[in-house]
């Protein structure tokens, strides 16, 4: 696992320098779902702290038996209002919400521990009914309502581009995140920061790097297939 992580790892620095960017913009995002606590040792053991996981419970559980690793959890997955209890208390960084319900429910719950919740809001840039995320049109409406809401810190974008053999085909999706990023930010919403954009999986996260991703989300090169 260590070689595969010290692969990605140059690829993503590789990448950034080719697009003008620092290195150190970039944060990688290990995708443990569906990987046990081991492999998520592994992982800390060859220098990673970061993982992202989908499912609530199974996280719980990794959490748990890792608290005294230092590592930071991201939620990545589809999240349902009623899951956003235990997700204010397990998470550093929400990057998927998707509706002002689950705004208001993650900043309820967030309040109920005194936390203000970093959160992303999911685009569903490429408008494919099998995935999650609100419309580009209503991406900044709801970005709008969320820098209402005082319990949490909308800090940028998040999108899932179709699937692609070849990554340059999802570039054109990078981009336009990007750009609905920026558009965000020059309205200069308050307690709105828009500095990430989490894009790129492990077929094309040197694409959305190059199209100024700062959150790249990765599991199979790193751990693997999963079963």
């Amino acid at each position: 696992m260590k070689d595969r992580i010290e692969q990605i790892q140059k690829r993503i620095s590789a990448a950034a320098e080719k697009a003008g960017r620092s290195p150190d913009e970039i944060r990688l995002v290990a995708v443990s779902k569906a990987k046990p606590g081991a492999s998520v040792q592994m992982a800390l053991d060859a220098g990673l702290d970061l993982f992202g996981e989908n499912y609530i419970q199974e996280a719980r559980e990794k959490v748990n038996a890792l608290s005294a690793s230092g590592a930071q959890w991201h939620f990545i997955g589809h999240l349902q209002s009623n899951k956003a209890k235990y997700a204010v208390k397990l998470f550093d960084l929400i990057h998927s919400v998707d509706s002002l319900k689950l705004a208001r429910e993650l900043n309820k719950q967030a309040a109920r521990i005194d936390k203000v919740q970093p959160v992303l809001v999911q685009v569903n840039i490429s408008a494919e009914t099998t995935k999650s995320g609100t419309s580009r049109e209503e991406a900044v409406d709801l970005a709008t309502a969320i820098s209402d809401l005082p319990n949490l810190s909308l800090q940028g974008l998040m999108t899932m581009p179709p699937f692609f053999d070849d990554p340059d085909r999802a570039r054109p999706y990078f981009h336009e995140l990007r750009q609905l990023r920026d558009h965000i930010r020059s309205l200069a919403i308050p307690g709105v920061t828009m500095d990430e954009l989490s894009m790129g999986m492990t077929g094309d996260f040197e694409a959305a790097i190059s199209e100024g991703a700062t959150l790249v989300r990765i599991g199979t090169a790193i751990f693997g297939e999963r079963s």
